[in-house]
């Protein structure tokens, strides 16, 4: 049988679940998309009370922001699809891109993550950049 759970190296602290506050666990993507067999050699740290979780970046243990439960999934989804444009139409390269809605929204460029983010600011990236979209036409 297939191992569903990452094996044990000497590893990271698992996320803390900031819904619960109970500590995650590493799974693969069988249990987080179990209709996408494309996924399910991929890592992520898993809250399953909370249906909260979030990637790992590609070969490591590393989580690629915080885990998420629907809502801020959902609010990441709208951020990105708000903000990729700007970049990915070669208006912008993609760190000044980061540089610029660090600004736009007085944080630190080393903070401006959209992995990292809460609701609000998802909700902020949202308004920010669709006004510039909306400016520019893209």
């Amino acid at each position: 049988m297939e191992s569903q759970i990452m094996p044990k190296n000497p590893t990271p602290t698992e996320p803390v679940c900031p819904y619960c506050g109970h500590a995650s666990r590493q799974v693969n993507g069988k249990i987080i998309y179990p209709h996408r067999p494309d996924l399910y050699d991929k890592w992520f740290y898993q809250c399953a009370p909370c249906e909260a979780y979030v990637g790992c970046h590609p070969g490591t243990e590393r989580p690629l922001g915080r885990l998420a439960n629907v809502e801020l999934r959902q609010a990441k989804i709208a951020a990105h699809a708000a903000f990729d444009p700007l970049w990915q139409s070669r208006h912008a390269h993609r760190r000044d891109a980061y540089a610029w809605l660090a600004e736009q929204l007085g944080i630190a460029v080393k903070h401006c993550h959209i992995g990292q983010f809460d609701i609000d600011q998802c909700r902020r990236v949202v308004v920010v950049c669709t006004s510039v979209t909306i400016e520019r036409g893209i």
